[in-house]
């Protein structure tokens, strides 16, 4: 897959950058930076659900950490923002999960988004079981038990968490899919049925210029087919994160965080 996320997604801040990192505690797994916050001391202890969120291809690893602040959920829910690995060169702070060409990206961009549902992006396969062992770390360093796991992410993301989801042994509470898009598809869906009592919330953008949303609506499509409990917020935008979408999420996480 080929596309580049030179628009950032947009999302209402309601904290400075200053205020948002306070509290945030660093640590590594499986080489991975994550950052932790949220729960009892809002630095990512207790015993609440956790949620784990990918940020997307040339977003700084710090992308999403406002998130925590914005979503109304319970205090004992704790939050991981995991930096992807792979630094851009050229693009200062950028990082990815797996490399994209940026010219056959610019290329795909003017011609309009498309289905990238049958490839399997160079680097993506390394970087699942990169980020399933965080997963493990993670979820034995916090005692985070899988019935109160919660992973995904935005755009790129997004498509590592259902990555690791579908073809690994990876079986959280809930996946998170926020303007994402399918790749690596038909093995997607082989693992879709293993996964029946999964929850998902997925996201997109009617307008997205980068990801399409009739592909977005495919993978919805598969995941309803093979049983899973599929909750669907399209919306009248592009490649962003909205505050339908916010709302819709705290729902999602507060019925998640009173059922576990």
């Amino acid at each position: 897959m080929a596309l580049a996320e030179d628009e950032p997604r947009r999302v209402l801040e309601l904290a400075s950058p200053d205020e948002q990192d306070r509290r945030v505690r660093e640590e590594r797994f499986a080489e991975i930076t994550v950052r932790l916050t949220g729960g009892e001391d809002r630095e990512g202890g207790g015993d609440g659900p956790l949620v784990l969120l990918m940020h997307g291809f040339g977003a700084p690893g710090t992308d999403l950490i406002g998130l925590w602040r914005v979503l109304d959920v319970p205090r004992d829910v704790r939050f991981a923002f995991p930096e992807a690995p792979n630094e851009i060169p050229g693009m200062f702070g950028a990082r990815a999960w797996w490399m994209l060409d940026l010219e056959r990206a610019e290329v795909a961009r003017a011609q309009g988004p498309r289905s990238y549902a049958g490839e399997v992006p160079p680097g993506m396969e390394a970087a699942t079981d990169q980020v399933v062992e965080m997963l493990a770390e993670l979820q034995d360093e916090l005692a985070v038990p899988v019935e109160r796991l919660i992973v995904g992410g935005f755009s790129q993301g997004s498509m590592a968490a259902c990555n690791a989801v579908f073809t690994r042994n990876v079986d959280p509470a809930a996946l998170v899919i926020l303007s994402g898009t399918p790749v690596n598809l038909s093995a997607w869906e082989a693992g879709m049925p293993r996964r029946q009592n999964l929850r998902v919330l997925q996201s997109h953008g009617e307008r997205d210029p980068l990801l399409s949303f009739q592909a977005a609506q495919d993978l919805r499509d598969a995941m309803r087919a093979a049983g899973l409990q599929t909750e669907w917020i399209p919306f009248k935008g592009g490649h962003e994160i909205p505050m339908p979408v916010m709302d819709g999420l705290s729902r999602f996480l507060r019925d998640i965080a009173l059922r576990t």
